[in-house]
């Protein structure tokens, strides 16, 4: 039986560029260009920009930022979006835990009350001014996307098994496997061409066996979701990692049924996250050119 782990492990530092159309809908994508973006060096303050939100609002946030005394948060505004900033030193942030938390943090906060477009993480500008430009020039795709994600989450689902107990259970299934490593027990001299025809067939069983179970949880999911990921697994025993975007007035729905599939398979461990931000639904790629050093 999964759990809904609302407990949040970091911020992902890249977001992805693709959907899996099979729920609905398609990843948005959009280019936006900005003069003068992020030049890291040592020495100065900028601003470290966590998201894109819709509000024409001044808001704070409160002391939640990135810094060993947690930076204050607060929104640069343009119009009727804002990047959601903290002060920084211009610099190079490393991915220590304690950095991807709190990058985090300030979208888990901010996602509670506003649809979010997430930026990537160690986002630094060098001036107000610099932000302002960046929601300026790409004012039409931001709103394009931030209407598109409107009360969107995204959530993460994980399926794992152990091979070891699913081997066995093929062989009880499959005769043609079972018979094959009957013959490799009993027989006398070199088995490696039975092994490796054992193996082979086995392989094929596994990835066949994984597929259904993976089609079969996309579509117990799709009437749920608005759109979703399918990620590559991570090791051996990851069959499925995938994202899926979900309406705010929907959540209840999606979680009520993760709890059903994995109360059916219980050969089958599942590892649900969420809510995040739509970090695998939502693409923003930052043409930043560096400023011209002076000679």
């Amino acid at each position: 039986m999964p759990e809904a782990q609302k407990k949040k492990r970091g911020a992902k530092a890249s977001p992805r560029t693709r959907a899996k159309d099979g729920a609905g809908a398609r990843a948005l994508a959009a280019e936006v260009p900005a003069d003068g973006g992020p030049k890291v060096e040592a020495g100065g303050r900028g601003k470290y920009v966590y998201c894109i939100i819709q509000s024409g609002e001044t808001l704070r946030f409160g002391p939640l930022g990135i810094g060993a005394d947690p930076a204050d948060v607060h929104t640069v505004n343009y119009k009727d979006i804002a990047a959601v900033v903290s002060d920084t030193p211009i610099e190079v942030h490393d991915p220590t835990r304690e950095n991807v938390l709190a990058h985090e943090r300030v979208n888990e906060t901010v996602m509670r009350k506003y649809t979010v477009i997430p930026m990537s993480f160690g986002t630094v500008f060098k001036t107000r001014d610099d932000i302002v430009e960046l929601l300026r020039s790409a004012y039409d795709a931001f709103r394009d996307v931030l209407m598109k994600m409107q009360d969107k989450l995204e959530f993460g689902l994980k399926v794992l098994w152990d091979r070891d107990v699913m081997i066995r259970e093929i062989e009880r299934e499959d005769e043609d496997i079972r018979n094959l490593k009957t013959q490799i027990g009993a027989q006398k001299g070199s088995t490696y061409f039975a092994r490796m025809q054992y193996g082979r067939l086995v392989d094929a069983a596994l990835q066949s066996t994984s597929e259904k179970y993976v089609a079969e949880i996309f579509e117990a999911l799709r009437d749920v979701a608005v759109a979703s990921r399918a990620n590559k697994p991570i090791g051996d025993k990851m069959i499925m990692n995938a994202a899926f975007l979900v309406s705010r007035d929907k959540e209840l729905s999606f979680d009520q049924r993760v709890k059903q599939i994995g109360a059916k398979h219980d050969k089958l461990t599942f590892k649900y996250t969420g809510p995040w931000p739509p970090y695998n639904f939502v693409n923003i790629r930052l043409k930043l050119e560096r400023a011209k050093e002076q000679k």
